[in-house]
């Protein structure tokens, strides 16, 4: 397991996020004399997040070398931030919202030609994310500030190193097989759930078109060569993608599919929910749950979370077309797959402590093991130090 994939992971998922926020906020919006309002409402929520996300100290604890922790542990975070401004998101919707982020990113690590693309696929998400703030030059900077930190942090990485990232990241998506209404309709995506991955297209750059096998003499020397039929339509990409602060990416993965406006749905296949069936029949406990919400801890106490000024009133954001349909996925969702939405005031008081010692419930907590005792540090004391 690579200890550098947790910002990887957390930053493709986040922009996902934003996509999908973006784009039900606008679909959402009141026509007439309402529009103004809303629209500078969407832009308020967008920019609250996304400077929640970036927070400075929520960064510097994020790239730090270590393990990926749960994904219980990660969606309490993007609970968190998903509910960083006035917008409120019911149950249903942040599970459809968590679904859509990870079944996209999945696709995306799949499809990427070299393990190395994965930081391409992260500077597009960036690059939007960017755009979606391009009149706030301090949340503006924030991101900037990020993007540096990834260029300094990963251009320097062997492809070996970026290979295990890419391992890491197959490892924490494996058992996620849910249906999303535009892969289906793109026919990228099987009725269970599994990815179509194409046969064809660009080859890696750096490599070569295959069709052609060269036999070299024990010299060196080429000796022998002869070509076979492949079953793929193969072309050499043109040009490499910048892994700059700015430039022409290339690789188009990790862009807003959601630019053209279309219904999305997700739904659990059958395979996902047998494995959730068999999760739930055979829980053990996590031996690094405390080292999980310790993690959690820095994570949220690096949040520092505004509250919305101008006294404006918050409002309900439906990821669905209908309140019927939204109460009706709560319904029928596994009650092993639905997580409650968490959240956490970024406050000093005793109150804090109380909700995290409830995530500490919900982590199955287990004695830590020997070797971990340094890094298991007591839990009210990192808590009073928040």
């Amino acid at each position: 397991m690579s200890a550098r994939t947790l910002p990887l992971l957390f930053l493709n998922l986040g922009g996902e996020m934003l996509y999908i926020l973006d784009q039900r906020l606008r679909a959402q919006s009141i026509p007439g004399e309402k529009a103004r309002k809303g629209e500078r409402r969407a832009r308020a929520v967008m920019n609250d997040i996304i400077a929640t996300m970036f927070n400075r100290k929520f960064m510097e604890e994020l790239f730090k070398p270590q393990e990926l922790y749960s994904k219980k542990a990660l969606r309490t975070v993007y609970d968190r931030l998903a509910h960083a401004s006035i917008m409120r998101l019911n149950q249903a919707s942040m599970d459809k919202l968590y679904d859509l982020m990870t079944m996209a990113f999945k696709y995306q690590v799949l499809l990427c030609p070299r393990p190395r693309d994965i930081l391409l696929v992260t500077f597009n998400h960036l690059d939007a994310i960017k755009d979606f703030i391009y009149d706030n030059p301090g949340i503006l900077n924030q991101v900037d500030e990020t993007f540096r930190q990834l260029i300094e942090t990963y251009n320097c990485l062997s492809d070996g190193e970026f290979q295990l990232i890419r391992q890491t990241l197959l490892v924490f998506f494996q058992d996620m097989h849910i249906r999303v209404s535009i892969f289906l309709k793109d026919k990228v995506q099987n009725s269970n759930g599994r990815f179509v991955l194409p046969i064809s297209g660009p080859v890696p750059w750096g490599t070569e078109v295959p069709g052609l096998i060269r036999i070299f003499n024990h010299k060196g020397v080429e000796v022998k060569r002869s070509e076979f039929t492949t079953a793929g339509n193969y072309v050499t990409p043109q040009r490499e993608g910048s892994f700059e602060l700015y430039g022409d990416r290339v690789l188009k993965l990790g862009t807003n599919m959601y630019s053209v406006t279309r219904p999305v749905e997700t739904h659990m296949s059958g395979s996902s929910k047998k494995l959730a069936s068999q999760a739930k029949e055979n829980i053990v406990p996590n031996p690094l749950a405390k080292e999980e919400l310790n993690f959690l801890a820095r994570l949220l106490g690096g949040l520092d979370i505004q509250k919305p000024s101008g006294g404006e009133t918050g409002f309900r954001l439906n990821l669905f077309t209908t309140d019927e349909e939204e109460e009706h996925a709560a319904q029928t969702r596994p009650e092993e797959l639905s997580y409650k939405v968490i959240n956490i005031e970024a406050t000093q008081e005793p109150g804090r402590r109380a909700e995290l010692s409830r995530i500490l419930g919900e982590l199955e907590v287990a004695e830590p093991r020997p070797d971990s005792a340094e890094k298991g540090e007591d839990l009210l004391a990192l808590m009073d130090g928040l």
